[in-house]
């Protein structure tokens, strides 16, 4: 029975029946990790041993078929704690010692019957779009001369080469969307109320940073941050309501960033399947300001000194970029500390906009993303250009703190092109529809050719033909 390639749903469907023991899903996934990940660059640890130990014990419970998640290999971002294993947070500043116990957000995983094959790549305090530090580069398996983005990049590329079907991310100023959308994979990040990221007892990043799940389907997605998020409502997809009211932009949020024509072709095709499918889809921005990008900056070069103080790091010991960033963050706190006003008058400021139109359809990126690259050992200058000019549609949502997801719609060049979503506060079900409907509107690729992945292109026929 072929086990690697097939979806979370699907995997855990047939752990629940008895079709297949866990033991033998994880070691299929395990297998298929041994064998991919000196090209891949995803994980920075595996649990073998722990992994089939745990798939053991989930197919000894006698309620197997009551988990969500029964069997179903998943990895996790190295930023949060799975027992045993050190939480290094991509940094040789933080302790080697491992953690003594599961994060809540594990444990939920754990607690719903997922198997932890391991930990993620990401870059040093989650701070870039890219995902590599002195061992080793996460790439993206549609095209290895690129980044598998960042900064939960390792999560994406495992999910992408079919390593695992479900992953774990945090998404802080796109940490989700971006290696979901780099590695032609599923990933929401939720809003408010869903799923906070807490890190020392405080709203990570004040405030901008959710868990979210990575997948390659919108299902497994629904199904992943309904365990996150500690609810049971998401993973029952609605159809998307009639007349939905869509806005399509492709202008940057941020001020001179340039489009390139595949992405903004991107944005134009989910309008036109939209139109084509009934709905009313015009073009129309959302009241973007400087002030937002002000805010967002702000935050991200104040979070990096805070994080270094709630996890008790030797700013020495720290890479050049980060102590860079940090010093920014230091300047911007003299002159434009963190305001929660900041936020509040964003949110009121992109609220009609909300009233007026259900969904707002956006590129995932302006161009392809950077190059896969040591970027851990250049300059502080050259990763925020880059970080910037290749994800501009992002962090305004984390602002506002609405849902978020990004979904593939085709390729350029092999690589996947990706199409954001958006919709106002607490309507991540609505997210998740729409996601759906191009799901089945144009079917994807769910895994990259040439990484050992049976049925690549034809899996999502299969899975939806099974339901």
């Amino acid at each position: 029975m072929q086990l690697v390639g097939r979806s979370a749903t699907d995997l855990a469907r047939a752990v629940q029946d008895g079709e297949v023991t866990a033991v033998a899903v994880a070691r299929a996934h395990l297998d298929h990790l041994a064998g991919v990940e000196h090209r891949l660059g995803a994980f920075v640890s595996v649990r073998r041993r722990g992994a089939l130990e745990d798939a053991e014990a989930i197919d000894a419970r006698d309620d197997r078929a009551e988990l969500p998640l029964a069997g179903v290999p998943i990895a996790i971002k190295d930023v949060v704690d799975v027992a045993g294993e050190p939480t290094r947070h991509g940094s040789l500043a933080t302790s080697d010692e491992p953690a003594t116990e599961d994060h809540e957000v594990v444990r939920r995983l754990r607690d719903a019957g997922a198997v932890v094959l391991g930990k993620t790549r990401c870059p040093e305090l989650s701070l870039w779009g890219t995902a590599d530090d002195p061992a080793g580069i996460a790439v993206s398996p549609w095209d290895p001369t690129r980044t598998a983005g960042g900064s939960s990049g390792g999560s994406g590329a495992a999910v992408g080469a079919g390593v695992v079907p479900l992953a774990l991310a945090n998404d802080g100023l796109g940490s989700v969307r971006i290696p979901a959308a780099a590695n032609g994979a599923v990933g929401i990040r939720p809003g408010a109320d869903l799923a906070a990221d807490v890190l020392a007892g405080e709203h990570h990043w004040f405030g901008m940073s959710r868990f979210g799940p990575i997948a390659t389907t919108v299902e497994d997605v629904a199904l992943g941050l309904d365990v996150i998020a500690g609810t049971d409502h998401l993973r029952d997809l609605v159809e998307v309501p009639d007349g939905l009211r869509v806005a399509v932009s492709f202008r940057s949020p941020a001020p001179g960033v340039v489009v390139t024509s595949a992405w903004r072709e991107a944005a134009i095709e989910a309008g036109r399947l939209l139109h084509h499918a009934g709905h009313d889809v015009h073009r129309e921005d959302p009241p973007y300001d400087p002030s937002s990008v002000q805010a967002v900056i702000s935050r991200w070069t104040q979070a990096a000194a805070r994080d270094v103080e709630l996890l008790e790091l030797d700013r020495d010991q720290l890479q050049a970029r980060t102590r860079s960033h940090i010093t920014r963050g230091e300047q911007f706190a003299r002159v434009r500390p963190v305001d929660e006003e900041d936020a509040i008058n964003w949110r009121t400021r992109v609220a009609p906009f909300f009233r007026d139109h259900d969904v707002l359809i956006t590129p995932a990126f302006a161009r392809a993303q950077p190059a896969a690259s040591e970027w851990h050992a250049k300059t502080w200058v050259a990763n925020v250009a880059s970080n910037l000019s290749t994800y501009p549609f992002l962090f305004a949502w984390n602002l506002a703190d609405l849902p978020a997801a990004v979904v593939p719609l085709w390729h350029d060049g092999g690589r996947p092109l990706s199409v954001q979503i958006v919709a106002g506060p607490g309507r991540e079900s609505l997210v998740l529809a729409v996601a759906r409907l191009l799901e089945s509107l144009v079917p994807w690729d769910r895994h990259a050719p040439g990484w050992g992945v049976p049925g690549t292109g034809t899996a999502i026929a299969v899975d939806q033909a099974q339901e």
